[in-house]
């Protein structure tokens, strides 16, 4: 398969962008500052650009959003606005526009987290973003079909533990290589409208 992976260079992008080569496909990195094509997903237009360079696709998978973190008290409509165009409206756009690049039994695969269930102090913006995500691949899965649209839900990834230190008290993290078999299940299996959560 052509697949399309946004955030190849992060911790789970990274473990995604392995296996997925390791199991015979073909993937197209995109990042901001790194990648086979670099550009800002955030913004609308750029997306358009992007499906414009890679012809049609078998599958888009996202492993990447920004979130601004702070005591809600504190947080602006700035900072909502932030995290909602980095984290969400951004999936969103790239499968709105993907729509006509993407093979008709193609997939796209979004990413949430474990926040979405288990909020902390501070991650409401993010929280906000993840969940708009996670309702949005089940209402879209319904008109997308045969297309199919997941999200990947993880969990405390062990590569990062030490950064999330004392937020997640008991949580056993997980590697990032598991995490990526969740994508692996979302893009060459039949499973369409639903949140993986992996280590949750």
């Amino acid at each position: 398969m052509k697949i399309l992976l946004v955030g190849a260079s992060g911790t789970i992008g990274s473990a995604v962008h392995t296996t997925l080569v390791e199991r015979g496909h073909e993937v197209v990195t995109v990042g901001r500052t790194s990648g086979d094509i670099r550009l800002d997903v955030s913004d609308p237009e750029a997306v358009g650009r992007l499906y414009e360079r890679t012809g049609t696709l078998d599958a888009v998978a996202v492993a990447a959003g920004d979130a601004v973190f702070g005591p809600l008290d504190a947080l602006t409509h700035d900072d909502f606005t932030t995290t909602l165009r980095g984290k969400a409206l951004s999936q969103l756009e790239l499968v709105r526009r993907g729509i006509s690049h993407v093979a008709p039994r193609g997939s796209f695969t979004l990413v949430t987290g474990v926040l979405t269930h288990e909020p902390v102090p501070g991650a409401a913006a993010a929280v906000a973003a993840n969940g708009a995500v996670e309702a949005f691949v089940r209402a879209a899965a319904i008109e997308l079909a045969p297309q199919r649209v997941n999200a990947v839900s993880p969990g405390l990834v062990e590569e990062s533990a030490a950064a999330y230190e004392g937020v997640f008290p008991g949580m056993e993290p997980v590697p990032a290589a598991r995490v990526a078999t969740a994508y692996v299940r979302a893009i060459e299996g039949a499973t369409t409208g639903q949140v993986l959560s992996v280590g949750h």
